[in-house]
């Protein structure tokens, strides 16, 4: 069968019930079709010639129709190299973004009747690693930022200062008295050298970005933004009264930590951890779970496959 084109007129549909998951991927024939259309949401493109027609074989491959190359489905995506099938790649994706609060590796393994609770943590750390797309677009408008230190409880000192925590800055775009979307940005320390590049990478020049009166943050008005400045030590209010979406965020985030995954979470790791709380925060509003599901695997069509030895390793926080 010649693949001159991959999808539909009309686009790439999702199912929106479980039922209909079942019915739409029987087999791996009907998930490789799927992701097929996700990757090359245009039509088949040879990666060697760039010749828009192709003969799809069997176990996935597809042969272009001009200079014979095979390519698989499956390579250039978070699937290549799998040793379990599509099906199940699929109804973990649906799980995941199904579950409102998120879920464990265990949870995963005992919904999907994994046989051990590492392929069921693989699974999960590779489907985080799809949830933020590269090139997204930054926040902007009215930003609330500030700094939050993510770890366990450790003896010390609290707030800016605390040792053997990470250090993450937080965006939170304002929408009246509500939220807009969120960033997370991981920092060294909170001097202007770590702030202002955080800010830069986060949110777009010229919108107002709300800070409290840290030190760190006296350069933002000169790097293209307009600073609204808020001294905690002047005004007299409590940091969550005076940045409550940052705070409220910042709440919602180790309670999710600590929750959802224990707290179990490894310092080389914590980023795609807030990759997934940044695409369930992001997406809170949506009543469409099935184009969460969607959205989701078109990322993963789109991600580097990681092998399971560059995830692994590290302490825990």
């Amino acid at each position: 069968m010649t693949l001159a084109s991959l999808h539909p007129v009309g686009g790439v549909d999702y199912p929106r019930t479980f039922r209909e998951l079942e019915a739409w991927f029987p087999d791996e024939p009907a998930c490789l079709d799927y992701l097929a259309r996700l990757r090359w949401p245009t039509g088949f493109v040879c990666p060697r010639c760039g010749a828009k027609r192709a003969w799809q074989l069997s176990r996935g491959l597809c042969r272009c129709a001009s200079c014979r190359k095979e390519t698989s489905v499956t390579a250039g995506t978070i699937f290549a190299a799998t040793r379990l099938p599509l099906k199940t790649w699929f109804a973990a994706a649906w799980y995941v973004t199904n579950q409102k609060l998120g879920v464990s590796a265990l949870g995963l393994q005992h919904a999907l009747g994994l046989g051990s609770y590492e392929t069921a943590w693989s699974m999960l750390h590779k489907l985080r690693r799809a949830m933020v797309r590269p090139g997204r677009d930054k926040l902007s408008g009215e930003v609330e930022v500030d700094e939050s230190y993510l770890g366990g409880v450790t003896p010390g000192k609290h707030g800016r200062g605390a040792e053997k925590k990470a250090i993450v800055t937080i965006a939170v775009e304002k929408r009246g008295r509500g939220m807009g979307r969120v960033r997370f940005a991981r920092i060294r320390d909170t001097s202007g050298d770590s702030l202002l590049p955080a800010i830069e990478e986060l949110i777009e020049l010229g919108s107002v970005v709300s800070t409290d009166g840290h030190a760190g943050c006296t350069g933002v008005a000169g790097a293209g933004y307009m600073h609204d400045r808020h001294s905690l030590y002047a005004s007299g209010d409590p940091a969550h009264v005076a940045m409550p979406r940052v705070h409220r965020v910042a709440s919602l985030l180790k309670r999710w930590l600590l929750g959802t995954h224990q707290g179990a979470v490894r310092p080389q790791q914590l980023d795609y951890y807030l990759d997934e709380f940044t695409f369930r925060f992001n997406r809170r509003g949506s009543n469409h779970r099935g184009l969460l599901f969607y959205r989701l695997l078109e990322q993963a069509a789109q991600r580097e496959h990681v092998p399971l030895a560059a995830i692994i390793g590290g302490r825990t926080l």
